[in-house]
């Protein structure tokens, strides 16, 4: 196996899924749906791009080789996929709280 593919692997093998979480992420919720929304989706689902990246190639390093070639692969492929669903879902949670303060304050300006 090429060292180039044997490095990306795991993000070769986890891209569909990747691609279906991220299409998840952007879509829901529909509304509100501005510029400063897009931009912040936007950036989360690269910084859990790179994030990935980063944490794969460094488990992928970092492996023990005393238990074979393929412990590389699952290890990195393990942290990666972690890494990824742990800022995704980081960036969940921030973009639910800023929504519902955007959403109160607009509640309140209205009521006012």
């Amino acid at each position: 196996m090429s060292p180039l593919v044997e490095v990306n692997l795991a993000l070769i093998l986890f891209l569909p899924w990747f691609l279906i979480l991220g299409a998840l992420f952007w879509l829901f919720p529909r509304q509100p749906r501005g510029a400063t929304r897009r931009g912040f989706d936007l950036t989360a689902l690269l910084g859990a791009a790179i994030a990935f990246v980063l944490s794969v190639q460094w488990a992928h390093a970092s492996a023990d080789p005393g238990y074979g070639r393929m412990w590389k692969q699952v290890f990195a492929t393990s942290v990666g996929y972690g890494v990824f669903l742990a800022v995704l879902g980081l960036a969940f949670w921030l973009r639910g709280r800023w929504l519902r303060r955007r959403q109160v304050k607009s509640q309140a300006s209205e009521s006012a």
